[in-house]
C-alpha cells in the first residue's frame, strides 16, 4: 500500500488521466466470488439473461413476491435467514446473484468488473421473470441497486427493506481516495472515468436523489452504527428524506452479520407485517 500510495502521488503530477483509469479498475475490481452459503431446501433454480449475461438464481413458495438483492462482493445466500420465515407467511421469495458474482456469469464490464448498473439491470430482468414485488429486501450496494431499477427500468414494489444501505457512493469515493492517497487532478479523471464506464451521473449514486424521483414507498432501514463499510450517517439522512421511513439502529452487528442476526429478521418481518395490517384496516 505504501509504494502504491507512492505511485499515486507521482502519476497525480505526471499521469492524472492514467492514474484515474488505474484508479477506476481498483475501485470495480469485484473480490474473489463468496463461497456458497447454506440456503434452505425446495429453492427451484432458475435462470435470465441481463444485458446478453446468464443470472441465476433460486426461488421458494407461493403468493406475493418479496426480492433478496445482495450487495457487492456478497452474493443471494447471504440473505438466506429470510427465506423460510417468509414462505411461512405465504410469500414467494426470488434470490439471485448479481454478475460476477455467486454463480452469475459476467456482464457486459468483463471477469472480475461489475458495478450496481449491471446489478440494477440484473434485478429489473429477475422482475420481468416473477413480476411485480410485494418488497424487495436488499443489503449495502443493493440498495442503490434497487433505487436505480424502480427509476429507470421496470421494478415496482409496495414496500422497501433496506439494510446496511450505500446511501451515497461520494463518502465512500472520498475514503477511497484518501485510502491511496491521491490528489484532485486524479481525483477529477477517476470520476470522469466512473461515470463512463458505468453510463449515469455520479449523482445518481445517492439514495436521496434517488427516492425523491420514485413513488414513495413505505421503507425500513436497518443499520449498524459501527458499520465500517457503508456509514451509518448516510441511512439518517436517507430515512429523514423519506415520507415513510423508519430507522433501526443496530450495535456490534457490523456489515454483515446483520444480515442473519435474528432480530433484525424478526424487525423486517414485523415491518411487512405491520404495513399489511395497516392496507388491511384503510
Amino acid at each position: 500500500m505504501t509504494a502504491r500510495r507512492s505511485l499515486f502521488r507521482l502519476a497525480d503530477v505526471v499521469a492524472p488521466s492514467l492514474a484515474g483509469r488505474f484508479a477506476r479498475d481498483l475501485w470495480f475490481a469485484v473480490p474473489p466470488r463468496m463461497a456458497p452459503l447454506p440456503v434452505p431446501p425446495g429453492g427451484e433454480p432458475f435462470e435470465v439473461v441481463s444485458l446478453g449475461a446468464t443470472v441465476r438464481g433460486l426461488v421458494w413458495g407461493q403468493g406475493p413476491v418479496v426480492y433478496l438483492v445482495h450487495g457487492w462482493g456478497g452474493r443471494g445466500s447471504q440473505l438466506a435467514a429470510y427465506v423460510e420465515p417468509l414462505v411461512a407467511r405465504g410469500y414467494r421469495v426470488v434470490m439471485f446473484d448479481g454478475p460476477s458474482h455467486g454463480d452469475s456469469d459476467p456482464g457486459p464490464s468483463g471477469p472480475r468488473r461489475t458495478h450496481g448498473v449491471e446489478l440494477g439491470k440484473a434485478l429489473d430482468a429477475v422482475f420481468a421473470r416473477f413480476g411485480p414485488a410485494e418488497a424487495v429486501i436488499a443489503h449495502s450496494l443493493g440498495a442503490i441497486s434497487t433505487y436505480l431499477t424502480l427509476r429507470l427500468g421496470w421494478l415496482g414494489t409496495r414496500r422497501l427493506v433496506l439494510i446496511s444501505p450505500m446511501a451515497a457512493a461520494a463518502p465512500l469515493f472520498d475514503q477511497f481516495q484518501r485510502a491511496l492517497g491521491f490528489g484532485e487532478r486524479t481525483r477529477r479523471a477517476f470520476d470522469r472515468e466512473v461515470e463512463q464506464f458505468v453510463g449515469v451521473p455520479l449523482e445518481a449514486f445517492d439514495a436521496v436523489v434517488q427516492a425523491a424521483h420514485v413513488d414513495p414507498v413505505p421503507t425500513l432501514v436497518v443499520h449498524d452504527r459501527g458499520d465500517r463499510q457503508t456509514p451509518w450517517e448516510g441511512s439518517g439522512r436517507l430515512v429523514d428524506s423519506l415520507a415513510d421511513g423508519r430507522l433501526v439502529t443496530t450495535e456490534g452487528l457490523g456489515h454483515r452479520r446483520i444480515l442473519k442476526d435474528p432480530s433484525v429478521v424478526r424487525h423486517v418481518l414485523d415491518f411487512l407485517a405491520d404495513v399489511d395490517a395497516g392496507e388491511s384496516a384503510a
